[in-house]
Order: C-alpha cells, then structure tokens, then sequence
C-alpha cells in the first residue's frame, strides 16, 4: 500500500501509452518485458487470478520484437495472453468487450513513423486506463512487479486468438449494412496499418465502385506518405478518381478522416456534427456533444440551432471520454479524428466512426458535397513559441493579466487558449475570431507578452 501512497504523477506514460523508437529507450525488449509483469501485477492487485489478457499489434516490423517481450513479462508474472496479432487497436477493445478478458495490451505508436513502436493498455470492459491506473503500473515497474514470480502451473500461457480478428469485422458488418445508401464512390487510404487486412472484405458490401490504396504493409511502410497525418495524398486520389468520398485512417486505425469530391477535408468537428444530430434524431444522444477545446467555434453555433449543448474538454481521447462519462453523453471527440460513439465502441476506432457517419448521412438524407459549405469555421490563429522555461512562464502573474484582458476582449466575439506542449518546450497560442483584426492583434499581445516574461527569466 505504501508504494501507492507514493504515486504523483506518470514518467513512461504520455497521452496514448508508452512510445519510443523501438529497439531504444523505452521501447526495447527488456523494458517491454517489465511492461508486462507490471501491468499483470496491476490486475492481479484487483483481485484477479490468472489474469486473461488480448494482446494486438499494428503492422510495424517491431512488433512482433515488442509482442514476444511484452508477453513473456505476462506470463513471468502469471497471465495469460491470448495473441491476436495485426489487428486495429479498437479491434482489441472490441475484443475484450465482448470476450471475457481482464485487460488488453497493443502494441502500435499509432500514427508516427514506422521505426516507433509502443505500448498501450485497456481494462476489462475495453476502455484507456486513468493517468492514475497508469501512474500505478509504472510504480510496478520500478520494483520488477513486486518480486512476483510464480512457478510450476501457476506461470501463465500464449493462446493464439486470431479468431477474433474475423469476429470485429463481423460486428463492423453489421454496421455497414445498416447503411441505406452505398451507392457514392469511395476511395480508401488504409496507412499501410492495422486496417489494411480489413478494409477489403468490409467495404465488399457497399454497391459504388470503392478505390482501396495504402493496404500493403511490408513492416516500414506504415503511415509512410499515407494516412490522417498525410491527406495530400488521400485528396489527390479522390479527384483523381473523380470519387465522391476520400476516407483515410492512420496506422492503428484509431481515427479516421475524410475528404469529400473535391478533395476538401471533412475533420472530426465536422463529423461529430452530423453524428450528433443524427443521434439526436434517433433519440440515443444522452445530454450533448463532447468536443476539446480545439474544436471550431462553429461547432458550437450549428448544433445549439439544433438544440444540442457542446462540452468542451481537454485535448486527448482519454479526457473525451472522461467527460463523455461525465456529462451522460454518448458521442464525443476531436478535430484529428479520434471519435467515440459510445452505443458502438468504448474507443476511438476509425472504421466504425467512419461508417456510423456514412449511416447519418444516409439517414439524414445529405450529401458530403453540401457539408464543408455549411460548416462555416471561425478564423483561427495558431502559433507555436519555442521557450525553454515554459511553466514559469506559463505561471506568471503577468501573463495570468494578459489572459484576462485576451478574454474580455474577446467576448462574444471569439476565445483564446494558451497551452503547453507535452512532448517539446513549447507555448501554443490559440485564438478564434470572425474579426480578424481582433484575432490577430489578441495573438500578437498574447506573444509580445510570453517572448518579455521568457526573456526576463520567466517571472
């Protein structure tokens, strides 16, 4: 007990698991295999014997590396694994959901380049774990497990488990056959990733010529030109091909985004406001939207003329849901794709979010031609200040002003957000105004302000 009396904070964990160059720092086997006996450590403290856990990966040539590690520090402290292999991480959340699991690992860094790998785990219902669970498991890995070593019977087995595969893209059917209109022409940019084996036998049902590209993974191609973080090249297809719908995922097939005819990106803003008003509509929606802070204004404006109440959280699929939990509502998520509907999927998965938004679609009788028209964005500014001291400065009296007068100044006209980066020492400034004079002069004070607490030692 003592030793979690002494959890503060994370040091391995960022916002989606522990992630490195694999092979270096904290994604080498040895670390992976720590990983492991920590994270069985961790059930076993919840009262679980042999702990079953699902273990995935994405199509990265470290994977299988990362996997063998990862599951022998499972076993070394007693669970047992049931290996699933290439399979997108919503795949393994599905899985556990409607399987009998303790929790899941996968093993992917999502959508980074193909030397990363990494490492993320689920409960036993499917969902992300706490910053706290998390903050739990490092504790268990800075003392090997606790000296858990069990022996004899009580060490723990690999299953192979690559029948539930083929069970998340039966449940992925009976979405897309709820789709009345399959008729629009579709290009498909799997990544290279996770998604690659099942986008083909999925998108068999839909009736309009589908264009499939990026589903050949050779272990180093992943999210290599493709993908969300690459849409030039998704765009590029989609007209070329004279398609009516773009749709890419990234690498683990956690987000999706897409372009429409004229290769015009359709963002996750755009498509929590056709999925909120058609859940809405079916009466399933609960209280709102949830949307991070980075979502337009605009957002806001359209589904409150529908009568829907936007709550806003904390950049991060994990504080979507949190809030979403929260609020008792059933759909949330963020402007790069990661999109939680919680009727269907206890994580963001880009191949269900992507056909749930194709059914509101259909259901609602519009067409994605119409939608980018429509959805009318505030102006936004974003800049990125490099500044060593970032938390003094961020902490300042001075700068805690500057807010203030930002947001009267600002009032009913636009917002501002000021916010560190996790990973770099960075200050992003974020303002959003249809008053472009007003944004651009609130951005400017903002900056002038940081670049002279910055330079005055932060105070």
């Amino acid at each position: 007990m003592a030793l979690l009396e002494n959890i503060k904070s994370r040091r391995m964990f960022g916002t989606d698991g522990v992630r490195d160059v694999a092979n270096r720092g904290l994604m080498t086997p040895e670390t992976a295999m720590r990983l492991g006996r920590a994270f069985t450590v961790f059930l076993l403290n919840r009262g679980t014997h042999k702990p079953k856990v699902a273990v995935g990966r994405d199509t990265r040539c470290s994977g299988q590396m990362i996997e063998s590690a990862l599951s022998a520090g499972i076993t070394s402290a007693g669970g047992n694994v049931y290996a699933i292999g290439e399979i997108p991480t919503p795949g393994v959340s599905y899985s556990i959901a409607a399987g009998s699991f303790d929790g899941g690992a996968v093993i992917s860094a999502s959508h980074n380049p193909a030397e990363y790998n990494g490492i993320k785990y689920f409960d036993g219902e499917g969902f992300k774990l706490s910053d706290q669970e998390e903050a739990e498991i490092e504790a268990y890995f800075e003392t090997d497990g606790n000296g858990v070593r069990p022996t004899h019977g009580e060490v723990g087995s690999i299953f192979d488990a690559k029948n539930l595969t083929a069970d998340y893209l039966e449940f992925l059917l009976g979405i897309m056959e709820k789709v009345q209109n399959r008729d629009h022409s579709i290009v498909i940019d799997a990544a290279n990733g996770a998604a690659s084996s099942l986008v083909e036998p999925l998108f068999k049902l839909w009736k309009g010529p589908v264009s499939i590209c990026a589903n050949h993974p050779d272990g180093l191609n992943i999210n290599s030109g493709v993908g969300v973080t690459n849409m030039d090249f998704l765009r590029g297809m989609t007209t070329d091909r004279k398609s009516d719908i773009g749709i890419a995922y990234d690498g683990d097939t956690d987000r999706v985004l897409m372009c429409d005819g004229k290769g015009r990106i359709i963002d996750g803003d755009i498509m929590l406001w056709v999925i909120g008003r058609w859940l809405k509509a079916k009466g399933t929606l609960g209280s709102g939207v949830v949307a991070t802070v980075m979502s337009n204004m605009v957002l806001e404006d359209l589904l409150a003329d529908e009568g829907i109440k936007v709550f806003r959280c904390g950049v991060g699929d994990r504080y979507v849901l949190d809030t979403m939990r929260k609020e008792k509502c059933r759909v949330g998520g963020e402007q790069s794709g990661h999109l939680i509907a919680l009727d269907y999927a206890n994580t963001g998965d880009g191949l269900c979010s992507g056909l749930l938004f194709l059914r509101a679609l259909s259901d609602l009788d519009e067409h994605i031609s119409t939608l980018t028209d429509r959805f009318d964005r505030y102006p936004q500014v974003l800049r990125n200040l490099r500044i060593k001291n970032k938390d003094r400065v961020l902490d300042s009296l001075k700068l805690k002003e500057a807010e203030r007068e930002a947001i009267n100044g600002l009032k009913g006209r636009g917002r501002m957000l000021l916010r560190p980066s996790g990973t770099e020492p960075l200050i992003r400034i974020f303002v959003e105004s249809r008053d472009h004079k007003l944004m651009n002069e609130t951005a400017d004070m903002l900056e002038k302000t940081i670049l002279e607490i910055a330079s005055a030692g932060g105070n």
